[in-house]
């Protein structure tokens, strides 16, 4: 996972997610948007795709990364 610091600022719109699964017929659980682990989530990813892309020669991380 990615590197945890004290202030990682959430890299999600609380607001859209919860409405997103709600458009699924769930309910949202407080857990899900209060902790770490959506962002945590989304920050490998991206680190995942940075990664990638250095690999590759290049700066700029591409959709395709992902």
């Amino acid at each position: 996972m990615a590197k945890k610091t004290a202030k990682n600022e959430p890299l999600f719109v609380k607001s859209k997610v919860r409405e997103y699964i709600k458009s699924k017929g769930c309910n949202t659980a407080s857990g899900i948007l209060d902790g770490d682990t959506l962002n945590d989530y989304i920050m490998w990813h991206l680190d995942k795709a940075v990664e990638r892309a250095k690999a590759n020669g290049r700066k700029t991380v591409k959709a395709r990364d992902l």
